[in-house]
């Protein structure tokens, strides 16, 4: 396994035809959440991989005195080979970032902080609003496959039917303010790991284009290391239903939730 580089944080962030605004959003929360760490101890790197050669100077723009390599020209690789490019140069720790999330001034703080008092902790995750200030929750059980058509595709009105199912696959029941310990699945938007582990893991199974990835990262970070829950890290996350975005990412969540159910173990009710 390869020896962590001599970095207290690596954090990659992979973009995609990324909308501009929203992209130096995250870099400018991302750049006042580092005020805490000196900029030697900080490696960043965006992984670009829409089509072609784009002008990044604008990146280094935003984030200023802290080191960031542009890794571009691969194509669209997907988020899971797209994040695994830094594998092998990972720092203590290694933070990995959606382009739509901004985080608060002293998130990275808290969580570098809670990472540094419990040594057991290997992954963790923040609390999350929406933009609109509602509660966002990244914390799952494990699904069965109603579960992921209720979540994604399913109209308000069937929704309301099975909403304690839902509350229950979204973790509701547990207090949103107070840590929690190993969560069987967390999100890939902000993902905190112990280096170490990261590289243990060999990051993302590539196999997953887009969606599922995080399920399984965590499943398999579950099955070595702890997983927290920390509230104190607050981040406001985008996001998006699949559904939503059109066909092609209907059709890749539906390959990718074949790949996972075939990895893990399917329940359909």
């Amino acid at each position: 396994m390869p020896e962590p580089v001599n970095m207290e944080l690596t954090a990659c962030v992979v973009v995609f035809k990324p909308d501009r605004l929203t992209v130096i959003r995250t870099l400018k929360s991302l750049r006042q959440a580092l005020d805490s760490l000196p900029p030697q101890l900080v490696k960043l790197t965006i992984v670009d991989n829409s089509p072609g050669n784009t002008d990044h100077t604008w990146l280094q723009e935003v984030l200023r005195e802290f080191p960031c390599e542009v890794i571009s020209g691969q194509g669209n690789v997907g988020f899971a080979r797209a994040n695994n490019l830094v594998l092998g140069n990972v720092g203590k720790y290694h933070l990995v970032l959606n382009p739509d999330v901004e985080m608060e001034a002293d998130a990275l703080e808290q969580a570098l902080a809670f990472m540094r008092d419990n040594d057991d902790c290997a992954l963790l995750t923040p609390q999350a609003f929406n933009p609109d200030g509602s509660k966002q929750y990244l914390c799952k059980r494990y699904p069965t496959l109603f579960d992921l058509f209720l979540r994604g595709f399913a109209p308000a009105w069937l929704k309301s039917s099975f909403r304690k199912r839902l509350d229950r696959y979204e973790m509701r029941d547990q207090p949103a303010n107070a840590i929690a310990w190993d969560p069987p699945i967390v999100s890939g938007c902000f993902m905190l790991f112990r280096g170490e582990v990261f590289e243990k893991l060999q990051g993302f199974d590539s196999r997953y284009l887009l969606y599922f990835e995080d399920f399984d990262i965590s499943l398999r970070t579950g099955e070595i290391a702890r997983i927290a829950y920390v509230p104190s890290v607050r981040i406001v996350h985008e996001g998006g239903r699949a559904a939503d975005k059109g066909l092609w990412h209907i059709w890749q969540f539906m390959r990718s939730a074949a790949i996972f159910f075939r990895q893990h173990s399917m329940k359909i009710f």
